[in-house]
């Protein structure tokens, strides 16, 4: 089956205490990354284009024949869509390569034929030679192979990803990514992967859309995207400052602190949008932190007074929260007994790193 084109218009759908609304097209071939909040609605979006959820209003079609409609529901057969999720979910009594043959074998393919190309499938994922264990037998990451290799072996027009990595170490995770990477490249299938992890939309996805509340809040590249976040939601999986302020005299401003960018862009945004709300985004490395030297302070351009209010722990070592505005500081574990909430602090932004946008 070749990828197909995926057309996504779900109206009004009901998930818990919100409704969920969202439309996108999956061009065959594309790879659609779905990132939101717990309780945005990603779960329920893959389970109506699985047809494991009734539509309530809308449609979901695949190179225009209707798979969900209010009323109507193609097989799971005729669909060409299979679910990946983050529990593998192999036969416990079936061998590797047994479990790879079987989706095949359901489509009345040879078992000779099927079985081959099941070995095959493992040598693609990085598991040759694994055919004959048992998933008792296999880890959690190879468990996860054989699931991809067993999914893609049906020749899915659409493959849906529900968070496929997270029960795995980040290492495990790291080779399974790229294995994912490699064969949806060498497949072209279609495929909509919902994460929480915005290395796996970066490293997978083509286009990102973000849903908040059972809204789609912001839709594009995925660099893109992630460059320029729309909602503080975004900035944080980003791991961007996005911070409110004023466009004021070529400058952004916020309770008398101004940022004046140095690029180009920014200042046509300034200049265009006087006296609107526009944001301030940089990464935490544009901004620095140094004890405040004596009184309150006053702000300047690119630099302002400011308190220490949370640290928070990072693999590298902490990172600082500021009051107002609030921001964040990536710095060095012995920085946090330099600041330690409270600390009176001076920020300084490095202008020529900030990106001011609507």
């Amino acid at each position: 089956m070749t990828a197909g084109r995926l057309e996504i218009d779900i109206v009004d759908q009901a998930r818990g205490d919100i409704r969920l609304s969202v439309s996108f097209v999956a061009e065959p071939g594309e790879v659609v990354g779905i990132m939101g909040p717990s309780g945005a609605g990603k779960s329920t979006l893959l389970g109506v284009i699985a047809g494991t959820v009734r539509l309530e209003s809308g449609s979901i079609l695949r190179d225009g024949q209707v798979l969900s409609a209010p009323g109507r529901l193609v097989s799971a057969a005729a669909r060409g869509v299979v679910l990946l999720g983050q529990d593998p979910r192999l036969f416990p009594h079936l061998s590797a390569v047994e479990n790879i043959a079987f989706g095949p074998r359901a489509q009345r393919v040879p078992r000779a034929k099927a079985r081959s190309d099941a070995a095959s499938w493992l040598a693609r994922v990085g598991l040759a030679g694994f055919g004959d264990r048992l998933p008792a037998e296999l880890s959690g990451g190879q468990q996860q192979r054989v699931a991809l290799a067993r999914a893609l072996a049906t020749d899915p027009a659409v493959l849906l990803l529900d968070e496929p990595f997270t029960s795995l170490d980040p290492v495990t995770a790291d080779d399974l990514r790229a294995v994912l990477h490699d064969q949806l490249a060498a497949t072209g299938v279609t495929a909509v992967v919902v994460t929480h992890d915005a290395l796996d939309a970066a490293v997978l996805a083509d286009t990102l859309i973000v849903l908040e509340a059972g809204r789609v809040s912001q839709r594009g590249a995925t660099r893109e995207v992630l460059a320029t976040p729309a909602t503080g939601f975004v900035a944080r999986i980003a791991g961007l400052n996005r911070v409110e302020g004023v466009a004021r005299n070529g400058a952004w401003e916020r309770s008398g602190r101004r940022v004046v960018p140095a690029d180009a862009a920014s200042r046509d945004v300034l200049a265009a949008s006087t006296g609107r709300p526009v944001r301030a985004v940089f990464r935490p490395s544009a901004a620095a932190i140094s004890p405040r030297q004596g009184g309150a302070g006053a702000a300047e351009a690119n630099g302002w007074p400011a308190r220490i209010v949370r640290h928070e722990a990072t693999p590298a070592g902490v990172r600082l929260h500021t009051d107002e505005p609030p921001l964040f500081v990536d710095a060095d574990l012995s920085d946090a007994a330099r600041f330690p909430v409270g600390a009176e602090v001076t920020v300084s932004i490095d202008a020529a790193a900030v990106r001011v946008t609507l």
